[in-house]
């Protein structure tokens, strides 16, 4: 069968490229010249990934992504011509699975869609009703949520993959490299020290202080840990 891909951009040019080379490598591509076209798409046909530009018109990729992680667990990747580092960091903090820059190259963006796909149908069929369990922290692997000392922590999809990786060897010394594939599918060169924003996100949202951690663990020159508590 067919996966489906959906494409938002309010620029033509780029829509018919990437169509034309996902339509190429086998995707049924589903395309919108703006936010509220790519609402609509969805909600006739939730697609098995989303690729989204942050700037549009009517409701932009931000608020888009926010929407579709919510309702469907839609997985997303943003594309935006601006370089900000902030604009990197909310689209991931929201739960974007990866993001791209303009200009790129098309076969770039072929290539992030599928190590997401294979990321996202990774962790589906590898999910089993183990529970890992640590000082507190619980995440359960079947149902695919975290909570701390019995209070639930919303992650994102890609948080979740993350802290689950941490968790199923507590103490054992992880690079960003191997975190990132471990999230992500595939890790692209360049692209690791995205892990420090995903680390910073569950860091917050399961309340552990950076300069005094009670979970995740920094290792200075080589990436991070969980704490091997009981």
């Amino acid at each position: 069968m067919k996966r489906s891909v959906l494409i938002a951009d309010d620029n033509p040019k780029i829509v018919e490229v990437l169509s034309a080379y996902l339509t190429a490598e086998g995707f049924d591509v589903v395309t919108a010249p703006d936010g509220t076209s790519a609402l609509n798409a969805v909600d006739a046909r939730v697609p098995d990934i989303a690729v989204l530009d942050i700037m549009m018109p009517g409701i932009d990729g931000i608020e888009l992504t926010k929407r579709f992680q919510r309702e469907h667990q839609l997985p997303v990747i943003l594309v935006t011509a601006r370089t900000d580092e902030i604009d990197r960091l909310i689209g991931l903090e929201v739960g974007a699975d990866d993001y791209i820059a303009k200009p790129f190259s098309p076969r770039e963006v072929v290539a992030r869609v599928k190590a997401v796909l294979r990321r996202s149908d990774r962790a589906r069929d590898h999910a089993d009703t183990e529970v890992l369990r640590s000082g507190g922290l619980e995440v359960d692997l079947g149902g695919r949520t975290v909570a701390v000392d019995g209070v639930p922590a919303a992650l994102t999809r890609t948080e979740f993959d993350l802290l689950a990786t941490l968790a199923a060897h507590p103490g054992r010394v992880y690079t960003r490299m191997q975190l990132m594939e471990a999230a992500q599918g595939d890790a692209f060169e360049g692209y690791e020290r995205t892990i420090d924003a995903h680390v910073k996100n569950v860091r917050r949202k399961l309340g552990d202080d950076p300069k005094d951690p009670r979970f995740i663990q920094t290792v200075f020159g080589v990436g991070y840990k969980l704490e091997e508590r009981r």
